[in-house]
This record gives structure tokens, C-alpha cells and sequence, in this order.
């Protein structure tokens, strides 16, 4: 038998007291809030995994690049009682990774747009196409993607084995092909870091242009968190003709990326605090007192950044939600309807072409998210790009195998 290197995130099952875990969760350990469950997590890199064969409608794709997820990032992380931090869909063990890119080597029989050879991404979200949110265009929502007793569908690297490996098998229908980036990039291997790369950029332009339906060119975006998420929404936001771009960050180096990518004002939270300013503060000095047009939330600490985005509304303004966080926090909303504004959770990327609209981007040169990529690392050396992950001193860190 076949065997390949892979990176695999395992934990123990324990429930939370007070959770009401279902039966199926407890059969197929497919579980919907993984922070309630999952407890004492270890990252394990293995050289005899078997490596996978593609099914009819299934593609082999050999993987030639690989981001560290911020959710990947926190399945390893956990609170004061040992239980991971990431509140999302998981079942472990798992092969993790699902910001990929890499070459078609092998096609099932029933495969038809992509062939041998293809550079190509995927989708993270395995949705069904059949039930009625799929039907209804919201496959981020899938309601198999997201039930505990089916094991079809789910969220690669999540549920289901992910691409820090030398191979990962995926549905056609998932696929995207990015032969074009060729033309824009020097090299294969350039082209393979920004094939990689359209996964977290496509969560950012789902949550921006899907979800909250986007804004005027001239408007004023303030995006809350550099990570790649973050770095993904500037880009975007630059490229969709935004007049001022802010971002607020902590890191030295993600502020300087933020900057790179096209923001124009980065401010650090911490240095504001001691200068007794606050961020909502900030945003209306930038803006002339109108406030922010587009608030993106891409940090994950809504009891921080909620307070100071309701305080910096504009009028008509719009808030999309990206960060996961397992907290609650009071929302004001007196302040929502005075200032006609809204707020738009945005999970996933799926549907709407988001991700041919960013390859299509990055084609063109008008985005370009490689610049985002601040360390590499190969396969075997997965456990020090984790360690290194955790510091959270990078743009991008990216797995090669």
C-alpha cells in the first residue's frame, strides 16, 4: 500500500459538563461546537499515512502549497480546562489544512472539467447541492455539511482529511483551476503560493461583497485585524476603489504587511490605550467625524472591536463578521437603527463564483496575496512552523511539501 507524510490534529473526546451532545455526535464524533468537546489536542506528523485513491467523481491533486489557518492555529490552542479554542465543525482525527493549491495527477471516471496535470484549488466547504439551502445558493450552510450523522459532507481539514500532505483527494465539483495565474506569476511555485492563498482571500470577499453586499467606490473601510483575513479585506477593499482604508493591528509585522497590501492608516490598539485614545476615536478623526462606511470584523475579539464599531458607524454603514469567537457580547441597537446600519455574519466562501472572482483578481494583477507570505516551511518541519504559528508574528506561514 501507497503511503504519504501528513499532518494529523487529534484530542481527546470529552464533553463539556452541561453539553447535550446528540447521539449522532456521539457516533460518528462529528461535532458542531468543537471547543465543547474536543480537550487536550496534539499535533502528530506521521510518514506512513495511506495515501488516498480518487473515486469516480474525485481528484487526486499532489499538494505543492499549504497556509497554517488561523483555525487551524486554534485547534491546538486551548483554555484554562484543556478544551480547544476553536468553536467550529471538527472531527478528530483529521488530516488538517485547507488553504491549498497543487496539480491534478489522478481523475475519477466520472470527471470532466479538470484533468492530469491542472493546477487547481479547492473549496474548504463540502457542501451537498441538494438540500434546500443548497438549493437556496447558501451551500455554506449545508445542512449535511453540517449535520453530525453524515459523513459525506463537511469541511476539509475539519472533518474530513485536509491538504498538509503530499495528496489530498477532493470532489470535482469543489475544484477551481488556476492555469491562469501562470500568466501573471514568474514561476510555477509563485503561482502555486497564490493558488493557495484564494481559500482565506475568498472568506474575506464573501463576507465583504456577498454577504454585506459591498460598498461605494470612495467609501471608507476599516478592517479590525492583520492576519491573513485581515490582509485579504485591505487588498480587496484597495482594488474595489475604497477612498480610506484603516486597520487596526498589534503585530509590528502585520502592521507593516497591512500597509504593503494598501491600507492607509494602520494603528495598534495597545499604543492608543496608553495614549488615553480609543480606536472609535481614531476612525472619526480619519474620517472627518462621518465614521466608517464598512466595518470588517477579522480578529476574533468581538468584546473589544463591537464596542468601538458601534461607536464609528456612518450612516448606512455595514458591519461583516468574519472572526469566531465562543463569547457573547451585548450589542447596542438603539445605535443600529439611528444610524441605519446593519450587520452581516458571513461564514465560508462557497457560491456565488467568489472563488473564480478571486482568481480572476489575482490573474489581473489588481490583487496580489503572496506578498502576505512571511516564512515557509516543508512538510517534515510542520511542528516548528506551529511553534512559530502560536507567536503569531507572521503575515502567511505556508507549508511546502
Amino acid at each position: 500500500m501507497a503511503t504519504m507524510r501528513v499532518a494529523i490534529v487529534d484530542a481527546e473526546f470529552a464533553p463539556r459538563s452541561g453539553y447535550e451532545i446528540t447521539e449522532a455526535e456521539k457516533k460518528t464524533r462529528k461535532v458542531r461546537e468543537g471547543n465543547r468537546v474536543w480537550r487536550n489536542p496534539k499535533l502528530i506528523y506521521r510518514t506512513d499515512y495511506p495515501k488516498p485513491k480518487p473515486g469516480p467523481d474525485e481528484v487526486l491533486i499532489k499538494v505543492k502549497a499549504c497556509g497554517i489557518c488561523g483555525s487551524d492555529v486554534h485547534f491546538l490552542e486551548t483554555d484554562e480546562e484543556g478544551y480547544i479554542i476553536y468553536p467550529g465543525l471538527t472531527r478528530f482525527p483529521v488530516v488538517i489544512g485547507h488553504e491549498f493549491s497543487g496539480v491534478v495527477e489522478e481523475v475519477g471516471s466520472n470527471v470532466q472539467w479538470v484533468k492530469p496535470g491542472d493546477m487547481v484549488t479547492s473549496e474548504e466547504m463540502l457542501w451537498c447541492g441538494e438540500c434546500n439551502a443548497c438549493r437556496s445558493a447558501y451551500v455554506n450552510h449545508c445542512y449535511l455539511l453540517n449535520d453530525p450523522a453524515n459523513m459525506t459532507y463537511g469541511e476539509l481539514g475539519f472533518t474530513h482529511d485536509g491538504a498538509m500532505a503530499e495528496y489530498v483527494v477532493v470532489k470535482e465539483r469543489y475544484i477551481w483551476k488556476i492555469n491562469s495565474l501562470l500568466n501573471r506569476y514568474s514561476s510555477e511555485e509563485k503561482a502555486f503560493e497564490a493558488g493557495s492563498l484564494v481559500e482565506p482571500t475568498s472568506v474575506a470577499y464573501h463576507a465583504m461583497f456577498v454577504r454585506a453586499g459591498g460598498f461605494k467606490p470612495g467609501s471608507y473601510v476599516v478592517i479590525w485585524g492583520a492576519g491573513p483575513i485581515g490582509l485579504a479585506a485591505i487588498s480587496l477593499a484597495k482594488a474595489a476603489g475604497a477612498g480610506k482604508i484603516i486597520s487596526f493591528e498589534i503585530s509590528p509585522v502585520r502592521k507593516e504587511l497591512a500597509l504593503k497590501v494598501g491600507a492607509d492608516y494602520v494603528f495598534d490598539p495597545v499604543e492608543l490605550s496608553k495614549q488615553g485614545i480609543e480606536p472609535w476615536e481614531k476612525i472619526m478623526d480619519v474620517t472627518g467625524g462621518e465614521g466608517a462606511d464598512m466595518h470588517v470584523e477579522a480578529a476574533g475579539a468581538p468584546s473589544a472591536t463591537l464596542p468601538q464599531m458601534q461607536k464609528s458607524l456612518a450612516i448606512g454603514a455595514k458591519i461583516a463578521w468574519i472572526g469566531r469567537a465562543p463569547k457573547a457580547v451585548p450589542i447596542y441597537l438603539e445605535i443600529f437603527q439611528v444610524r441605519r446600519s446593519q450587520l452581516f455574519g458571513s461564514q465560508g466562501h462557497s457560491g456565488w463564483r467568489t472563488f473564480g472572482n478571486v482568481i480572476r483578481l489575482m490573474a489581473a494583477g489588481r490583487i496580489d496575496m503572496t506578498k502576505i507570505i512571511t516564512s515557509r516551511f516543508k512538510l517534515d518541519e510542520v511542528e516548528k512552523a506551529f511553534e512559530r504559528a502560536h507567536k503569531r508574528i507572521d503575515g502567511k506561514i505556508t507549508i511546502k511539501p
